[in-house]
């Protein structure tokens, strides 16, 4: 098997998969102009702060992603030359450091967000509130829609870094 290929299909898929912070990012920001011009309701005018600063958080996010894969498709091939079996140990290192801060964070924390912000909306009846919550769970769940394939990639990628590790 050659790892510096499956590493290299690794972050292109990733490299495919970010944009998609990026524009549902630019969704919640055309949202919140939307509010902005159309609102006429406290309520609806209540979103448009929400709704932008979740906008530029899913972007600043998919850009942060799609630069650092970028910077590391290009330092595969070069650290996989100088030391291979080194670059294998610490690919697996990232990929299992990884993995758990997908099960602590996404797959824990966020669902605990998510349950605390939809009891949030029973008790606060004020429209910044409900409209700030109801914000919070919609990014909440783009980023649990995205990093639900994610996890699933990276999950595979360890496994193939695992079995090249115990190959050498």
């Amino acid at each position: 098997m050659d790892i510096i290929k499956v590493s290299t299909a690794w972050v292109k898929s990733e490299l495919f998969s970010t944009p998609f912070f990026v524009l549902s990012g630019v969704l919640f920001i055309v949202a919140s102009i939307g509010f902005w011009q159309l609102g006429k309701t406290e309520m609806a005018k209540a979103y448009i702060i929400p709704t932008l600063i979740a906008g530029v958080l899913l972007t600043v996010i998919g850009l942060g992603l799609f630069f650092t894969n970028k910077s590391r498709l290009a330092n595969f091939p070069v650290a996989y030359e100088q030391d291979s079996s080194g670059f294998v140990k610490s690919e697996l290192a990232r990929a299992e450091a990884t993995l758990k801060e997908y099960k602590t964070i996404v797959f824990t924390a966020i669902p605990i967000i998510i349950a605390v912000c939809a009891i949030g909306i029973m008790f606060l009846n004020t429209p910044i509130w409900r409209a700030s919550l109801i914000t919070t769970i919609a990014m909440l769940i783009v980023i649990l829609l995205i990093d639900g394939t994610a996890y699933a990639r990276i999950d595979a990628y360890n496994q193939q870094l695992i079995s090249v590790d115990k190959e050498n």
